[in-house]
């Protein structure tokens, strides 16, 4: 063999194989991503198709006609195209499903709230205040409030834990001089006969909503009623104007929502990044993992210098935990006082607050 052809045989030959692992390993990435959509596919079909009866059978029959088709075919470009097809046949029907404000919801989240703002004046509507026996036997008692915002004087917030300690609930509790404290708790608007589903949840399941309501309702149901569930609350260190301003944006994302209902989603419109977003894009706080795995989030707000009270973390947040503090409280007028008794980083109330 010539020197020219030996040294064109050993380039080729070297980079053959560069070649076929490189396109080996993009074929295989390739396939995942396919799988992946496929996947998605059917939970979407499973979810969220829109006749409901129909919804298992038809993701089974979708699966069943993915495999067998990819089985049958030959070709590895045709077998792409039929995974593919399917996906964009199934997503561009996802995407025309249409939230609203019009179901059958459950009594706890049968009216949405909505406000009116006039200067510091601003009137709450369906501020819910039910008075519970049992979690699921309650009486939903839906009211108007009023709330000057020159006497919100803090911002507190709420944590709650219902299984797993990656993912938690924050609620926020505006505390003013003059009235009792008013909640917002972002959830899912479930309806009749619904529950959550963590899978579901990253489907078209259920609508957002702001739940607006007394401290001793969206608290209370969940330390007295609920079991194996635990809050912990936690004065924060805003200001009285950065109190308001935060009111204000709450305020505005449950007006948009009264009239322009939004689906929720587990990932990326959720208890934690609705809160997130409701903030203008230059003034976000930088991106966290814990924010997405909430659980963690009290521990990322301490490390920021949001959590008021001057203790190590562990040590505050042991102290925060109110479960106790609630039971025994229960029904009494004072409650939003008795589960801040002695608790670091809250202030003493003093008389009318």
């Amino acid at each position: 063999m010539s020197p020219l052809l030996r040294q064109q045989y050993t380039v080729y030959g070297n980079r053959a194989p560069r070649r076929s692992w490189s396109g080996l390993f993009c074929l295989a990435v390739g396939w995942l991503l396919l799988v992946g959509m496929t996947l998605w596919a059917i939970g979407a079909l499973w979810f969220d198709f829109p006749v409901k009866i129909l919804r298992h059978g038809v993701a089974i029959v979708y699966a069943i006609g993915m495999v067998a088709w990819v089985a049958n075919v030959r070709g590895q470009w045709r077998k792409i195209g039929i995974l593919a097809g399917g996906f964009v046949v199934v997503l561009a029907c996802w995407l025309m499903l249409r939230p609203s404000n019009d179901r059958p919801w459950q009594p706890d989240v049968a009216e949405a709230p909505w406000a009116e703002i006039d200067g510091d004046h601003v009137t709450l509507h369906n501020v819910r205040n039910c008075e519970y026996r049992t979690e699921t036997d309650y009486t939903p008692r839906w009211e108007t409030r009023e709330v000057d915002l020159s006497k919100l004087h803090g911002l507190d917030l709420a944590i709650n834990y219902w299984g797993s300690a990656w993912m938690a609930h924050p609620i926020a509790s505006f505390q003013f001089d003059d009235a009792p404290p008013v909640c917002f708790s972002i959830e899912t608007r479930k309806e009749i006969g619904e529950s959550y589903s963590a899978v579901g949840g990253l489907y078209r399941q259920f609508e957002l909503i702001y739940v607006c309501a007394d401290e001793r309702d969206v608290l209370r149901v969940r330390t007295n009623y609920r079991h194996g569930e635990e809050i912990f609350l936690y004065h924060t260190t805003a200001t009285p104007d950065a109190a308001r301003q935060r009111f204000r944006e709450y305020v505005a994302a449950m007006n948009d929502l009264h009239t322009h209902p939004r689906w929720y989603n587990a990932a990326t419109t959720n208890c934690t990044t609705s809160i997130r977003t409701q903030h203008a894009a230059a003034q976000r706080a930088p991106w966290d993992w814990r924010i997405l795995f909430n659980g963690y989030g009290d521990e990322m707000m301490y490390e920021r210098g949001v959590l008021a009270g001057g203790l190590p973390f562990p040590e505050l947040k042991q102290r925060a935990r109110i479960n106790e503090a609630a039971n025994a409280a229960d029904t009494a007028s004072d409650f939003s006082d008795r589960i801040r008794a002695g608790r670091p980083g809250f202030e003493p109330r003093t008389a009318g607050q």
